[in-house]
């Protein structure tokens, strides 16, 4: 929002949320009516509408998929400063702009003559379409953009769009309404002449309409892409096109750089950035910056992918969950997952910055469900080995391993790969110390006994080491964990493990995978369901309390972060990932992998230390 906001700042259907766009109905039924029902010529622009906003919609979110991933890897970044939440909140109106244009585009087509049935292509209207953006658009866009500088504007509208220093492809079209009607009048002056005159054509309006979104995406990208041999083969190419790194400096010196795509009027006005080459150049150039960290994580569910930093940034943004329109993005996720079974390899998903470390998150172009696959076990076990060998050859100290990376059946928990390597440098870490010490901090004080109940795994075996140590007497219901958990403990600590069949008998519930609907459904009122596994237990009652899998608030100091971690709240980080963090930046040289189990007390220590917080459940 602008600091001052002015009249028409907010869009019309502002309260209508996720159901905006049933505004369109009305327009694309009496569209298809017209279009079936009519004995006359049919309207071709009518039915290309609907196909275009489609085709805008995507371009647009390709971009901010693009930006994403190259900000996360490339070294030709811009600026390097962060992106928080409050942005992505901000910018996530960004298809209201694709709204207002079927608006425009189906009321248009209606009230103007010569809008209807215009051919496939006319170059006379393209060449007249090209002129009259170089003149009248850019001319008027800069004056205009100059005006909204003005103290009284600026403050009013133009103010929330600087609101992003770092700009995101979406962040072009991030404007009050009454700014983007403003743009909109502008950008209608050739498609309106075109028609007018009889020399419009279907190419000539998605054309155009292609180019503004094309260049604005590019310009408010964060890394420099225009290779500088285009200028080379073509110098006068530098007033006619500008560059994300040009663009750039209006949002860093706001009183420069003012052009809408042709620096031309900068340098005739005397506008231009003295800067502007300098930092192209730079950009170009780049700044190689390996990470101290890696975390190793891969997609859940297919839908999962959408959730990344690299999928839709809006629900990024938010906790992981099954969304009820699901169902229709079913056919491009299976899609996405076959091009990443067969094609896919590991992709840098995340770069963040906390005190002197460069953190990076990758992913293995795996879901969950592939883990389970005998079939799939070596070439998932591969990935992450080639993950750990590229990490190891890039100079990274600590490599954490995320989700079902650390499988105990799967590769050891990680200790496969140090068999392999002996000699390997970087630390592999699976957080299962900052794990137990999570869970069992997350144990009111006072409680006598818990239930645990799941599969067990390293860090169950742990946890229940730990009970016992500290007096509270173990609840088990399944008589085979009962069985594997007398073996693994010690003979003086088996007065602590008993077996019952009431499930009444503890108001906390250490629960793993494989807890079953009807054993939450047994549980009295209140009960707390603590999970010591990966992947948290689904919430089947209202009247008890569920926590998160081991996870900890990461400290203010972590920048960059802008989603949530799967389905933790945001900025809150899960054990593993963690751990990875701490372990780097207390400087441990050992692994955390196999049977190993470091300090749970020294690992909490040093977690609280560094500014992370425990996740509190109400």
């Amino acid at each position: 929002m602008a600091s001052k906001p002015g009249p028409f700042t907010e869009w019309p259907w502002h309260k209508l949320g996720s159901f905006k766009y049933i505004i369109l109905a009305p327009f694309v039924v009496r569209s298809l009516y017209t279009y079936c029902m009519g004995n006359g010529e049919k309207d071709t622009l009518n039915m290309i509408i609907i196909p275009l906003l489609l085709w805008r919609w995507l371009h647009n979110q390709i971009w901010i998929s693009l930006a994403r991933f190259q900000t996360a890897r490339s070294k030709h970044m811009i600026l390097h400063k962060s992106i928080e939440f409050d942005q992505v909140d901000r910018e996530g109106n960004w298809d209201d702009q694709i709204l207002l244009s079927g608006i425009v585009a189906y009321s248009l087509s209606t009230v103007v003559p010569g809008a209807a049935n215009l051919p496939l292509w006319r170059t006379d209207g393209i060449v007249f379409t090209i002129l009259l953006h170089a003149g009248p658009v850019e001319i008027l866009y800069y004056w205009a953009h100059r005006a909204l500088h003005h103290h009284f504007l600026y403050s009013r509208y133009h103010s929330h769009h600087h609101s992003s220093i770092v700009t995101e492809p979406i962040t072009s079209v991030i404007h009050p309404f009454a700014e983007i009607m403003l743009y909109f009048l502008l950008f209608a002056i050739p498609l309106l002449t075109i028609i007018l005159t009889g020399t419009g054509s279907i190419s000539a309006v998605a054309g155009y309409i292609t180019y503004i979104d094309f260049m604005n995406n590019m310009g408010h990208c964060n890394f420099e892409l225009v290779p500088k041999w285009l200028f080379s083969i073509c110098p006068p190419l530098k007033y006619f096109m500008y560059t994300p790194s040009f663009h750039s400096l209006h949002h860093t010196q706001f009183r420069t750089n003012y052009c809408l795509f042709m620096p031309i009027y900068d340098y005739i006005y005397g506008t231009m950035d003295k800067s502007s080459d300098a930092l192209y150049e730079a950009s170009l150039k780049g700044t190689k910056e390996a990470p101290h960290v890696v975390h190793l994580t891969h997609p859940t569910t297919l839908h999962s992918i959408y959730h990344l930093r690299l999928g839709i940034a809006s629900l990024a943004s938010k906790p992981y969950a099954s969304q009820w329109y699901s169902w229709m993005l079913g056919p491009i996720s299976s899609v996405s997952m076959l091009l990443l079974w067969i094609f896919g390899s590991t992709i840098t998903v995340e770069r963040n910055r906390l005190y002197k470390l460069t953190l990076q998150t990758w992913a293995i172009p795996r879901y969950s469900f592939q883990y389970l696959l005998s079939c799939q076990r070596d070439v998932i076990n591969s990935f992450i080995e080639k993950a750990i060998l590229e990490a190891e050859e890039k100079g990274v100290k600590v490599i954490s391993l995320g989700l079902l990376n650390q499988g105990e059946e799967f590769n050891r928990n990680g200790e496969l790969y140090l068999t392999k390597h002996p000699k390997l440098n970087i630390r592999i870490v699976d957080g299962s110390s900052l794990a137990v010490a999570i869970v069992l901090n997350s144990i009111p004080k006072g409680t006598e006994r818990v239930l645990l109940r799941g599969i067990l795994s390293k860090t169950s075996y742990a946890i229940a080491l730990a009970l016992c140590q500290r007096g509270i007497q173990i609840i088990t219901v399944c008589s085979d964990e009962y069985e594997k958990l007398k073996l693994r403990l010690p003979a003086k600590h088996g007065c602590y493990l008993f077996h019952t069949n009431h499930y009444n008998t503890a108001e906390a519930w250490l629960v793993g995978d494989g807890l079953k609907d009807e054993e939450q459904r047994k549980a009295p009122r209140g009960t707390r369901f603590i999970p010591f596994s990966q992947f948290p237990p689904k919430r089947l009652r209202w009247d008890c309390i569920y926590h998160t899998n081991p996870a900890m608030i990461i400290p203010p100091a972590l920048e960059n972060m802008h989603a949530c971690e799967n389905w933790l709240p945001r900025r809150v980080m899960s054990a593993c990932h963690v751990a990875g963090i701490v372990h780097a930046l207390e400087g441990w040289d050992t692994h955390e992998c196999g049977h190993e189990i470091l300090d749970v007390e020294k690992v909490w220590d040093a977690a609280l230390r560094h500014g992370f917080l425990p996740l509190v459940h109400e």
